[in-house]
């Protein structure tokens, strides 16, 4: 966090900007989302602003995973969504018709990876809001803090998977080549 700026509560309303910063996606990205997945319906006010919930972050993150590190396309992140509640939702299987075995143990092991981290995540996040909703203003507004702190930390983690997994695939063209 840069001095001089506040960071917002995981409870706060955020902008088209601060979720385009937040998940790496521009926001002409964000919009086409909208009229692509209809479960994406940021909060709109006057001027057409978007404001987009707790809730719409969860799920444009996980829209985000989907498509650019797991490799699914429009059609099969739609396909999910309607089957199933995106909250709910298992890891996706390695990607299909991996060139070689190492390549597909590789993505095997990234999916794992990121299924561990994801559960635990989930548990101690239900887990602080349960404590936080008993506590006073005063002491929500610290835990709040220490949330955002353990959420951007899974954002960079992911982040970090994601370039691994570009730099994996990049090799396996090379050596197809």
């Amino acid at each position: 966090m840069e001095s001089g700026s506040v960071e917002k509560g995981p409870h706060a309303f955020r902008t088209i900007s601060e979720v385009a910063d937040e998940l790496h996606v521009p926001q002409h990205t964000l919009r086409l989302w909208e009229t692509q997945f209809h479960q994406v319906r940021p909060l709109k006010r006057g001027g057409g602003r978007r404001y987009y919930r707790p809730e719409d972050m969860v799920l444009l993150a996980r829209i985000t995973d989907l498509l650019y590190n797991q490799g699914y396309t429009v059609k099969g992140v739609q396909r999910l969504l309607q089957e199933k509640d995106v909250l709910q939702m298992a890891a996706p299987q390695p990607v299909e018709n991996a060139i070689s075995d190492e390549a597909s143990m590789t993505e095997a092991a990234l999916q794992e990876d990121l299924q561990i981290q994801d559960a635990p995540l989930v548990a101690d996040y239900q887990q602080v809001e349960a404590v936080v909703a008993e506590l006073p203003a005063a002491v929500e507004a610290g835990l709040e803090q220490a949330l955002v702190q353990v959420m951007g930390q899974n954002v960079r983690l992911r982040s970090d998977l994601a370039d691994v997994l570009v730099e994996l695939e990049a090799i396996r063209r090379k050596i197809l080549v």
